[in-house]
């Protein structure tokens, strides 16, 4: 992903544990994708990272990948020192 693309619209689908048994499939819409992609990495659990697809202009990224493009030197946002989001299980 360039530069730009951190710019355009995304669409992220992730699973979010709501007991030990059942997972649900969420979506949420973003205006960039650089915020879809803090969100997934900062905000969900390493679990639900995994579980992750974001898309965007018809590319698609999943886990791993989504946490590539975080931590890539081209990502535009501020990121949040890792002590606050690693520890949450």
């Amino acid at each position: 992903m360039d530069a730009k693309d951190y710019r355009a619209e995304a669409a992220l689908f992730f699973c979010k544990a709501t007991n030990a048994n059942y997972r649900s499939l969420s979506f949420r819409r973003f205006a960039r994708a650089s915020e879809a992609i803090r969100f997934a990495v900062e905000e969900l659990v390493p679990r639900a990272l995994a579980s992750c697809s974001l898309e965007v202009d018809q590319q698609h990224f999943f886990g791993r990948e989504i946490r590539s493009l975080y931590d890539s030197p081209d990502y535009p946002l501020r990121r949040r020192p890792a002590k606050f989001y690693m520890r949450r299980v």
